[in-house]
């Protein structure tokens, strides 16, 4: 029933409604508030003023005009009876149930009257805050809106269901738990109240004390106050006018206000919009079973998207790791380029160091002998070895020549790595929204025992398989050539059954059926053997056989 708790609080204060009346629009106001919603209008803009100069505007007609003056939503939040000439502009406020109101236009009653009997000012104009609907109030005020005692009633069910535990309606501050009810009296007592307040003795003794529960339920079961007609306080409803779809009284049909309307019982109309009201709700039963199962769908698929979510993070990230593995592999493979690039010139400079090493080592020799050489005294001794000494010298000079000096190998690495395309496929990696396309259909099925041969002609049936959901746009029918061929398409269209005619007699022929669709076509149905009769004039029908 919590459901319910917004349908019995008042648009204006928000509370529950307290001595709610029926507005003509068939909401409802508490009739405090709707005492504060209360405009007077000006006299000379009134309605009975407008009448007597000749304008035939009705109250109804005459407010509609200056609704949307009224109500206008501007930024500041203010409203005014743009009709209104001398009306001045009056603040607009919200209630709690977010429904816009307007503040009264006029002082409140006196604190000793209750809001029914407090007099209202005349002209005096009120505006549903639910529908924006006004109305002129006549002479007898809030008192001509008939008040909801139905309302009320529901309003009371739903507070005591609410109730937990019953509370003591005596303890002045925190209230106990309640331990009986007198029946009598109407009132829950704890033990301590009820032996202050309530003794067992004198007239009290014959009171009927009950538990609280039993009293809750003797509460419900009591009768409510019987509705009374608007015009005459004193008469209870008896009858129902149906075009002015309002109960009324029998002082109200011998007046003649409804004289010339279809009147009919209370009860047998009661009884009637009971059972129309019954069969509206089944209806809407309907739309709110199905507004349910639709929550049902909903939340699974909230449950499926959190699965899904998972399940895709998880791909995203075995996806991205085999990128990073791919990177990883490729990037030892051009590793072990580099290294072996690195060895290579190691291994040539390292050899032209030794070489040099040994040449230089040699020419080094050389060079200390021949001065050693040199510094001899015997001319004979010096002259026998120097044309030798001599060509050895030159010839070291020549091995020293152009090249020998030079590195083999520069120290630079004469590779670069061209990773901009990576890094730009990197940058551009990204989803790709695949739009979800309508699936094939089922592969279609074939009727064994409606398909049949006559002569040398065979009729073929098939069907959709029965849990299929996806429709077929239509279907194709393939034959081969009687002895084992190619197949070939005899039927494209729409029907589940054809007659193929011309077909040789004495043959065995092999079927089978497709069905497609915008998206593509099915698999193929199972193979279905055919055999067609000997003779012409032989008329035995075969049944088929599938494989």
């Amino acid at each position: 029933m919590e459901e319910m708790e917004e349908e019995l609080k008042c648009p204006v204060c928000g509370s529950f409604y307290r001595e709610p009346i029926i507005l003509p629009c068939s909401h409802n106001l508490c009739q405090a508030c709707a005492r504060n919603i209360l405009v007077q209008t000006p006299e000379s803009e009134s309605p009975q003023s407008r009448r007597a100069s000749g304008s035939g505007v009705s109250d109804y007609d005459y407010l509609d005009l200056d609704k949307m003056s009224l109500y206008s939503e501007a930024d500041s939040g203010y409203g005014s009876y743009g009709g209104f000439a001398s009306a001045p502009t009056t603040p607009c406020q919200k209630s709690p149930n977010g429904v816009r109101v307007f503040p009264p236009a006029m002082p409140p009653p006196p604190t000793h009257l209750s809001p029914a009997l407090a007099p209202v000012p005349r002209n005096s104009c009120i505006t549903c805050p639910q529908c924006h609907r006004s109305l002129i109030l006549d002479d007898r005020g809030l008192r001509g809106f008939p008040k909801n005692r139905v309302l009320e009633g529901v309003i009371d069910r739903y507070q005591q269901s609410k109730a937990a535990a019953l509370k003591c309606q005596l303890c002045e501050k925190a209230p106990k738990e309640a331990t009986v009810m007198c029946e009598q009296c109407d009132v829950f007592y704890c033990d301590p109240c009820r032996l202050r307040c309530h003794p067992p003795r004198g007239p009290l003794a014959k009171h009927r004390l009950v538990p609280p529960a039993q009293g809750r339920v003797s509460r419900r079961l009591s009768p409510r106050k019987v509705s009374t007609c608007t015009d005459h306080e004193l008469e209870n409803h008896s009858m129902y006018c149906v075009q002015c779809k309002m109960p009324v009284c029998y002082q109200c049909l011998e007046e003649g206000k409804h004289s010339s309307h279809e009147v009919k019982a209370l009860g047998a109309m009661w009884k009637l919009h009971k059972s129309q009201l019954s069969q509206a709700l089944n209806g809407l039963s309907d739309r709110a079973k199905e507004a349910k199962e639709f929550l049902v769908q909903l939340r699974t698929m909230v449950q499926q998207i959190q699965e899904n979510s998972v399940e895709f993070e998880a791909c995203l990230v075995a996806q991205c790791d085999a990128l990073i593995d791919a990177l990883n592999r490729r990037k030892a493979q051009l590793l072990a380029r580099v290294n072996k690039e690195h060895e290579h010139k190691l291994k040539v400079v390292r050899d032209q160091i030794s070489h040099c090493t040994v040449k230089l080592r040699q020419t080094t020799g050389l060079m200390e002998y021949c001065l050693e050489v040199i510094k001899e005294n015997d001319p004979s001794g010096f002259l026998q070895i120097s044309d030798a000494l001599i060509r050895r010298v030159h010839l070291t000079e020549d091995q020293w020549g152009k090249g020998t000096l030079t590195p083999r190998m520069t120290t630079d690495f004469d590779l670069s790595l061209d990773n901009s395309p990576l890094l730009q496929s990197i940058h551009q990696l990204d989803f790709v929204q695949v739009k979800a396309s309508s699936p094939v259909p089922a592969t279609p099925i074939l009727q064994l025992e409606e398909c049949c041969t006559h002569n040398n002609s065979a009729t073929l049936s098939w069907k959709q398989p029965p849990l299929s959901t996806v429709a077929a746009d239509g279907y194709i029918l393939e034959l081969d050539d009687g002895s084992g061929g190619q197949f070939r398409e005899v039927y494209v269209g729409k029907e589940t059954m054809c007659t193929v005619d011309g077909l040789h007699f004495n043959s065995t022929y092999n079927a089978r059926v497709k069905a497609f669709n915008k998206t593509g076509v099915s698999p193929y149905s199972k193979t279905l053997v055919l055999q067609t009769s000997e003779a012409a004039g032989a008329h035995e029908t075969k049944p088929m056989k599938g494989r």
